[in-house]
């Protein structure tokens, strides 16, 4: 049994770290509301998030590997005189404000954002409209080769927003991206694009401490399980979502949250 709720929970984060619709908020959802994992306490629960997360890493790694390899040799070699080249710094810069704020607040979020489900279910309402309207609203003019340090720098800012659970990494830069004019495909990208060192260091953080150590030591198969499901629900997301938004726009995910977030307050109203 303990096992069915960690297959579905490793697809779970597979789908919503990619979908703007919250991974974070989605386990905390499933786990504490629902009861899905609710075996996993502590530094467990903990520990298991960063572990799926480090299956949905490995998803973008191997779907955006090229891409990626491009980058780095562009990066390395020739600046940003090559889009590629310059992508790789922007992914930089737009890394540097989630990570300092995360670092400096990771204690308060774990304690007081992570509990707060009326907040959590609040905040994927509210950033389920705000991203469907920053869709809605913009125009789809700019490309990777338009980008500038600027809207690096704004997209960066905006992922710090993320670490509240309900309000979505994907969600708020690809919102941003969205505001700045970029297309969809494009934000979708460059928000895949920044996941990649974000969840690498959540998962550095966690080696260091030990916890992602305790976890594979005394749950070695639970591990496994979680991080392959995640690495391969992970992978059809993300070809599903950049398929998708070249016909379509964010509605049905406003949606989504909308009701997910509705199904959460009334199981708590009746808990």
């Amino acid at each position: 049994m303990r096992f069915i709720q960690v297959f579905i929970l490793g697809i779970v984060q597979g789908i919503a770290e990619f979908l703007p619709i919250s991974s974070s908020a989605h386990l905390i959802i499933f786990r504490d509301i629902f009861g899905i994992g609710s075996f996993l306490t502590g530094q467990y629960e903990m520990s298991f998030d960063i572990a799926l997360h480090f299956g949905t890493l490995l998803a973008i790694l191997v779907y955006f590997f090229k891409d990626f390899l491009k980058m780095i040799k562009d990066g390395f070699t020739k600046g940003v005189k090559t889009t590629d080249g310059k992508i790789l710094w922007y992914i930089v810069v737009a890394t540097i404000p989630a990570a300092i704020v995360g670092v400096l607040f990771e204690d308060i979020v774990d304690e007081f954002f992570r509990r707060s489900y009326v907040l959590i279910c609040i905040a994927l309402a509210v950033m389920g409209i705000i991203i469907y309207l920053c869709d809605k609203l913009s125009k789809q003019t700019k490309t990777f080769k338009d980008m500038k340090i600027t809207d690096a720098i704004i997209i960066g800012c905006s992922q710090v927003l993320a670490l509240i659970p309900g309000f979505s990494r994907s969600g708020t830069t690809i919102a941003a991206s969205r505001v700045l004019k970029m297309k969809r495909e494009d934000a979708a990208k460059f928000s895949f694009f920044l996941s990649a060192p974000v969840v690498a260091g959540a998962v550095f953080i966690k080696i260091l401490k030990g916890d992602m150590l305790e976890l594979i030591t005394f749950e070695p198969v639970m591990f496994i399980v979680g991080v392959v499901v995640s690495f391969v629900s992970g992978l059809l997301c993300i070809k599903f979502l950049l398929k998708y938004i070249k016909t379509h726009d964010y509605n049905i995910f406003m949606w989504y949250r909308l009701g997910i977030a509705l199904l959460a307050l009334i199981v708590l109203l009746f808990k």
